[in-house]
Protein backbone atom coordinates (compact mmCIF):
# COMPACT_ATOMS: atom_id res chain seq x y z
CA UNK A 1 0.00 0.00 0.00
CA UNK A 2 1.32 3.34 -0.61
CA UNK A 3 2.09 6.15 1.63
CA UNK A 4 -0.14 9.59 1.19
CA UNK A 5 1.93 11.98 -0.82
CA UNK A 6 3.50 14.44 1.25
CA UNK A 7 1.16 17.76 1.44
CA UNK A 8 3.82 21.16 1.06
CA UNK A 9 2.99 24.47 1.22
CA UNK A 10 6.22 26.48 -0.21
CA UNK A 11 6.43 29.97 0.04
CA UNK A 12 7.69 32.15 -2.98
CA UNK A 13 7.67 30.41 -6.63
CA UNK A 14 9.67 32.47 -8.40
CA UNK A 15 12.90 30.74 -10.39
CA UNK A 16 14.35 28.68 -7.09
CA UNK A 17 10.90 28.29 -5.74
CA UNK A 18 9.42 26.89 -9.29
CA UNK A 19 11.79 23.90 -9.73
CA UNK A 20 11.20 23.28 -6.23
CA UNK A 21 8.21 22.71 -6.59
CA UNK A 22 8.55 21.06 -10.21
CA UNK A 23 10.96 18.46 -8.30
CA UNK A 24 8.64 18.11 -5.82
CA UNK A 25 5.71 17.11 -7.57
CA UNK A 26 7.31 15.12 -10.38
CA UNK A 27 8.51 12.53 -8.61
CA UNK A 28 5.08 11.65 -7.70
CA UNK A 29 5.41 12.07 -3.92
CA UNK A 30 4.42 15.14 -2.94
CA UNK A 31 1.39 17.71 -3.76
CA UNK A 32 2.63 21.12 -3.79
CA UNK A 33 0.41 24.25 -2.69
CA UNK A 34 2.71 27.42 -4.23
CA UNK A 35 2.24 30.87 -2.53
CA UNK A 36 2.22 33.27 -5.43
CA UNK A 37 3.30 37.17 -5.02
CA UNK A 38 4.02 39.43 -8.05
CA UNK A 39 3.66 36.48 -10.57
CA UNK A 40 -0.18 35.14 -9.51
CA UNK A 41 -2.26 36.73 -12.05
CA UNK A 42 0.11 35.44 -15.22
CA UNK A 43 0.25 31.83 -13.82
CA UNK A 44 -3.45 31.55 -12.76
CA UNK A 45 -4.18 32.13 -15.84
CA UNK A 46 -1.61 30.70 -17.94
CA UNK A 47 0.36 28.52 -15.89
CA UNK A 48 4.42 28.73 -15.92
CA UNK A 49 6.12 27.94 -19.27
CA UNK A 50 9.43 26.54 -18.32
CA UNK A 51 12.79 25.94 -19.99
CA UNK A 52 14.47 23.95 -18.35
CA UNK A 53 17.97 22.15 -18.44
CA UNK A 54 17.01 19.11 -15.94
CA UNK A 55 12.90 18.76 -16.82
CA UNK A 56 12.89 20.29 -20.84
CA UNK A 57 10.24 22.76 -21.64
CA UNK A 58 6.67 22.80 -20.04
CA UNK A 59 3.76 24.46 -21.62
CA UNK A 60 1.64 25.88 -18.85
CA UNK A 61 2.92 23.64 -16.12
CA UNK A 62 1.38 24.23 -12.29
CA UNK A 63 1.66 22.80 -9.65
CA UNK A 64 -1.16 21.38 -7.34
CA UNK A 65 -2.66 24.26 -6.16
CA UNK A 66 -2.00 28.20 -6.38
CA UNK A 67 -2.40 30.84 -3.82
CA UNK A 68 -1.65 34.47 -3.37
CA UNK A 69 -2.01 34.55 0.01
CA UNK A 70 -0.86 32.20 3.36
CA UNK A 71 -3.44 29.47 3.40
CA UNK A 72 -4.56 29.53 7.96
CA UNK A 73 -4.46 26.12 9.25
CA UNK A 74 -7.05 25.59 12.25
CA UNK A 75 -7.34 23.01 15.21
CA UNK A 76 -9.91 22.02 13.52
CA UNK A 77 -8.89 22.22 9.66
CA UNK A 78 -9.14 18.97 7.60
CA UNK A 79 -5.66 19.60 6.31
CA UNK A 80 -2.41 20.11 7.55
CA UNK A 81 1.02 20.47 5.92
CA UNK A 82 3.58 18.11 6.32
CA UNK A 83 6.50 20.70 5.27
CA UNK A 84 6.67 24.41 4.70
CA UNK A 85 9.48 25.08 2.23
CA UNK A 86 10.53 28.96 1.95
CA UNK A 87 12.61 29.99 -0.87
CA UNK A 88 11.67 33.62 -0.53
CA UNK A 89 14.71 35.94 -0.02
CA UNK A 90 15.91 36.67 3.64
CA UNK A 91 16.06 40.67 3.76
CA UNK A 92 15.86 41.03 7.67
CA UNK A 93 15.79 44.90 6.94
CA UNK A 94 13.26 44.97 4.60
CA UNK A 95 10.71 46.37 7.99
CA UNK A 96 7.93 43.97 7.35
CA UNK A 97 6.87 41.02 8.42
CA UNK A 98 9.61 38.34 9.66
CA UNK A 99 9.21 35.08 7.73
CA UNK A 100 8.35 33.14 10.56
CA UNK A 101 5.97 35.65 11.04
CA UNK A 102 4.63 34.95 7.41
CA UNK A 103 3.88 31.42 7.82
CA UNK A 104 2.48 30.99 11.22
CA UNK A 105 -0.70 30.61 10.05
CA UNK A 106 0.01 27.62 8.35
CA UNK A 107 2.24 25.93 10.74
CA UNK A 108 0.92 22.89 12.96
CA UNK A 109 2.58 22.65 15.69
CA UNK A 110 5.24 19.79 16.60
CA UNK A 111 3.83 18.52 13.05
CA UNK A 112 5.17 21.05 9.93
CA UNK A 113 8.46 20.35 9.33
CA UNK A 114 10.41 24.15 8.10
CA UNK A 115 12.36 23.75 5.12
CA UNK A 116 14.74 26.79 4.23
CA UNK A 117 15.86 26.64 0.92
CA UNK A 118 17.88 30.35 1.73
CA UNK A 119 20.71 31.63 2.11
CA UNK A 120 23.00 33.19 5.14
CA UNK A 121 23.53 32.68 8.95
CA UNK A 122 21.35 32.08 11.69
CA UNK A 123 18.60 32.44 9.29
CA UNK A 124 16.91 29.49 11.28
CA UNK A 125 17.28 31.29 14.64
CA UNK A 126 13.68 32.75 14.39
CA UNK A 127 11.83 30.09 13.37
CA UNK A 128 12.92 28.13 16.45
CA UNK A 129 12.00 30.12 19.10
CA UNK A 130 8.14 30.53 16.93
CA UNK A 131 8.12 27.36 16.25
CA UNK A 132 10.03 25.63 19.10
CA UNK A 133 8.23 22.06 18.97
CA UNK A 134 9.14 22.21 14.76
CA UNK A 135 11.72 20.64 12.94
CA UNK A 136 13.47 23.69 10.84
CA UNK A 137 16.03 21.81 7.95
CA UNK A 138 18.56 23.68 5.92
CA UNK A 139 18.46 24.29 2.42
CA UNK A 140 21.51 25.38 0.07
CA UNK A 141 20.73 25.27 -3.26
CA UNK A 142 22.94 26.14 -6.30
CA UNK A 143 21.38 26.65 -8.93
CA UNK A 144 21.03 28.67 -11.82
CA UNK A 145 17.11 29.60 -12.06
CA UNK A 146 15.37 32.76 -13.04
CA UNK A 147 11.99 34.21 -14.13
CA UNK A 148 12.41 36.42 -16.76
CA UNK A 149 8.87 37.63 -16.77
CA UNK A 150 5.72 36.54 -14.65
CA UNK A 151 5.26 33.36 -14.68
CA UNK A 152 8.38 32.60 -17.16
CA UNK A 153 10.84 30.29 -15.94
CA UNK A 154 14.25 29.89 -17.16
CA UNK A 155 16.28 27.23 -15.57
CA UNK A 156 20.10 27.11 -17.36
CA UNK A 157 22.35 24.78 -15.08
CA UNK A 158 21.56 21.70 -13.02
CA UNK A 159 19.40 21.93 -9.73
CA UNK A 160 22.28 20.53 -7.15
CA UNK A 161 20.23 21.01 -3.16
CA UNK A 162 21.84 20.24 0.14
CA UNK A 163 19.61 19.20 2.65
CA UNK A 164 20.34 18.83 6.31
CA UNK A 165 18.92 19.29 9.43
CA UNK A 166 19.22 22.88 12.05
CA UNK A 167 19.57 21.61 15.91
CA UNK A 168 17.12 22.50 17.16
CA UNK A 169 17.36 23.45 21.36
CA UNK A 170 13.87 22.89 22.05
CA UNK A 171 11.74 19.81 22.41
CA UNK A 172 12.99 18.35 18.73
CA UNK A 173 15.11 14.97 19.23
CA UNK A 174 17.97 14.38 16.88
CA UNK A 175 16.21 10.90 15.32
CA UNK A 176 12.72 12.71 14.08
CA UNK A 177 15.25 15.81 12.81
CA UNK A 178 17.33 13.25 10.74
CA UNK A 179 14.28 11.62 9.32
CA UNK A 180 12.52 14.26 7.99
CA UNK A 181 15.24 15.46 6.55
CA UNK A 182 15.68 11.93 4.80
CA UNK A 183 12.17 11.59 3.66
CA UNK A 184 12.33 15.59 2.37
CA UNK A 185 15.63 14.23 0.04
CA UNK A 186 13.65 11.24 -0.67
CA UNK A 187 10.47 12.84 -2.34
CA UNK A 188 13.10 15.71 -3.92
CA UNK A 189 15.19 12.96 -5.79
CA UNK A 190 11.87 10.77 -6.31
CA UNK A 191 12.17 11.28 -10.59
CA UNK A 192 15.13 11.18 -11.14
CA UNK A 193 15.86 14.85 -12.47
CA UNK A 194 18.01 16.47 -9.72
CA UNK A 195 20.76 16.18 -7.25
CA UNK A 196 19.41 16.16 -3.75
CA UNK A 197 21.66 14.97 -0.49
CA UNK A 198 21.35 14.85 2.95
CA UNK A 199 24.35 16.11 4.76
CA UNK A 200 24.75 16.15 8.80
CA UNK A 201 27.24 19.29 8.87
CA UNK A 202 24.59 21.94 8.24
CA UNK A 203 27.64 24.84 9.31
CA UNK A 204 30.07 23.44 6.86
CA UNK A 205 27.17 24.20 4.05
CA UNK A 206 26.27 27.02 4.89
CA UNK A 207 29.60 28.56 5.45
CA UNK A 208 31.20 27.36 2.00
CA UNK A 209 28.31 28.73 0.06
CA UNK A 210 29.19 32.24 1.88
CA UNK A 211 32.84 31.54 -0.23
CA UNK A 212 30.46 32.71 -3.21
CA UNK A 213 27.38 34.63 -1.55
CA UNK A 214 29.71 36.81 0.74
CA UNK A 215 32.83 37.34 -1.71
CA UNK A 216 31.86 37.19 -5.52
CA UNK A 217 27.97 37.81 -5.35
CA UNK A 218 28.19 40.87 -3.00
CA UNK A 219 31.37 42.21 -5.22
CA UNK A 220 29.90 41.46 -8.22
CA UNK A 221 26.73 43.63 -7.34
CA UNK A 222 28.67 46.27 -6.44
CA UNK A 223 31.02 45.93 -9.83
CA UNK A 224 28.08 45.64 -11.70
CA UNK A 225 30.49 42.80 -13.60
CA UNK A 226 28.92 39.14 -13.54
CA UNK A 227 31.39 36.18 -12.78
CA UNK A 228 33.12 36.42 -16.43
CA UNK A 229 33.88 39.89 -16.82
CA UNK A 230 34.83 40.30 -12.52
CA UNK A 231 37.50 37.43 -13.34
CA UNK A 232 38.81 39.48 -16.84
CA UNK A 233 38.52 42.90 -14.97
CA UNK A 234 42.69 43.52 -13.86
CA UNK A 235 43.40 42.54 -10.61
CA UNK A 236 39.46 42.39 -9.02
CA UNK A 237 40.22 39.14 -8.24
CA UNK A 238 42.79 39.08 -6.43
CA UNK A 239 42.44 42.61 -4.42
CA UNK A 240 39.33 42.03 -3.66
CA UNK A 241 37.75 38.69 -3.99
CA UNK A 242 40.26 36.54 -2.63
CA UNK A 243 40.77 38.42 0.34
CA UNK A 244 37.25 38.68 1.21
CA UNK A 245 37.02 34.67 0.72
CA UNK A 246 40.23 34.51 3.02
CA UNK A 247 38.27 36.14 5.96
CA UNK A 248 35.05 34.21 5.64
CA UNK A 249 37.32 31.01 5.88
CA UNK A 250 38.81 32.56 9.02
CA UNK A 251 35.85 33.59 10.30
CA UNK A 252 34.24 29.76 9.84
CA UNK A 253 37.38 28.33 11.74
CA UNK A 254 36.68 30.63 14.53
CA UNK A 255 33.40 28.88 15.04
CA UNK A 256 34.82 25.68 14.59
CA UNK A 257 34.00 25.27 10.66
CA UNK A 258 37.40 23.93 8.87
CA UNK A 259 37.12 25.34 4.80
CA UNK A 260 40.05 23.59 2.76
CA UNK A 261 42.24 26.45 1.21
CA UNK A 262 41.19 25.51 -1.99
CA UNK A 263 37.78 25.82 -1.57
CA UNK A 264 38.39 29.36 -3.10
CA UNK A 265 39.77 28.54 -6.08
CA UNK A 266 36.86 25.89 -6.33
CA UNK A 267 33.95 28.63 -6.19
CA UNK A 268 35.76 31.16 -8.50
CA UNK A 269 36.25 28.74 -11.42
CA UNK A 270 32.62 27.12 -10.76
CA UNK A 271 31.44 28.54 -13.54
CA UNK A 272 33.20 28.99 -16.88
CA UNK A 273 34.27 32.43 -17.44
CA UNK A 274 32.38 32.89 -21.02
CA UNK A 275 29.52 31.73 -18.79
CA UNK A 276 28.83 35.50 -18.07
CA UNK A 277 26.80 34.54 -15.16
CA UNK A 278 24.93 37.28 -13.09
CA UNK A 279 24.94 36.81 -9.59
CA UNK A 280 21.41 36.76 -7.86
CA UNK A 281 22.64 39.79 -5.92
CA UNK A 282 23.56 41.65 -8.63
CA UNK A 283 20.03 40.99 -10.49
CA UNK A 284 18.84 41.97 -7.77
CA UNK A 285 20.39 45.61 -8.03
CA UNK A 286 19.58 45.83 -11.50
CA UNK A 287 15.72 45.16 -10.60
CA UNK A 288 16.01 48.14 -7.77
CA UNK A 289 15.12 45.09 -5.73
CA UNK A 290 16.42 44.94 -1.93
CA UNK A 291 18.91 42.68 -1.29
CA UNK A 292 20.65 40.15 1.67
CA UNK A 293 22.90 42.61 2.53
CA UNK A 294 22.66 40.98 6.18
CA UNK A 295 21.93 37.71 6.50
CA UNK A 296 25.01 36.91 3.53
CA UNK A 297 27.31 39.82 5.03
CA UNK A 298 26.64 40.75 8.00
CA UNK A 299 25.86 37.90 9.77
CA UNK A 300 29.37 36.37 8.87
CA UNK A 301 30.59 39.63 9.62
CA UNK A 302 28.99 40.19 13.24
CA UNK A 303 30.46 36.33 13.90
CA UNK A 304 34.14 36.84 12.89
CA UNK A 305 34.18 39.76 14.99
CA UNK A 306 32.98 38.83 17.62
CA UNK A 307 35.66 36.16 17.73
CA UNK A 308 38.27 38.49 17.02
CA UNK A 309 38.88 38.21 13.62
CA UNK A 310 40.23 40.32 11.45
CA UNK A 311 37.25 41.73 8.06
CA UNK A 312 38.08 44.74 6.94
CA UNK A 313 37.56 43.34 3.25
CA UNK A 314 33.67 42.36 4.03
CA UNK A 315 33.52 45.29 6.72
CA UNK A 316 34.07 47.81 3.45
CA UNK A 317 32.06 45.49 1.47
CA UNK A 318 29.08 44.77 4.17
CA UNK A 319 29.00 49.02 4.30
CA UNK A 320 28.84 49.59 0.71
CA UNK A 321 26.02 47.12 0.29
CA UNK A 322 24.00 48.76 3.07
CA UNK A 323 24.61 52.37 1.02
CA UNK A 324 23.15 49.98 -1.81
CA UNK A 325 20.15 48.44 0.40
CA UNK A 326 19.03 52.45 1.46
CA UNK A 327 19.03 53.30 -2.21
CA UNK A 328 16.70 50.85 -2.93
CA UNK A 329 14.69 51.39 0.56
CA UNK A 330 14.60 55.41 -1.00
CA UNK A 331 13.31 54.18 -4.53
CA UNK A 332 10.47 51.91 -2.77
CA UNK A 333 9.30 54.40 -0.59
CA UNK A 334 10.26 52.73 2.68
CA UNK A 335 12.49 55.35 3.76
CA UNK A 336 11.16 59.64 3.73
CA UNK A 337 14.13 61.76 2.78
CA UNK A 338 13.89 65.88 3.59
CA UNK A 339 12.37 67.68 0.53
CA UNK A 340 14.78 68.88 -2.24
CA UNK A 341 15.54 73.06 -0.70
CA UNK A 342 17.15 75.67 -2.36
CA UNK A 343 19.58 76.64 0.43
Amino acid sequence: MSLPKANILLIGSGGVGTIAALNLEAGGLAQVTAVLRSNYEAVASNGFDITSCDHGSLKGWKPTSITNRIPEITTSSPQKYDYIVCTTKVIADSGGPTGEQLIQSAVTPGHTVIVLIQNGLNIEKGYQRLFPQNIVLSGISMIDSHEVVPGVIVHGSADDLVIGAFRNPGLVDVAAEAAAAERFVRIYSAAGKTKCVLVRDVAYSRWRKLIFNACLNSICALTGLDTGRIRLADDAVETLVRPAMAEIRAAATSVGVDLPAGVCDEVIAAYPVTMYLPPSMLEDVWKGNLIEVESIVGEPLRIGRANGVSMPTLSVLYHLLKGVQWRAKEKKGLIEIPAQGTE
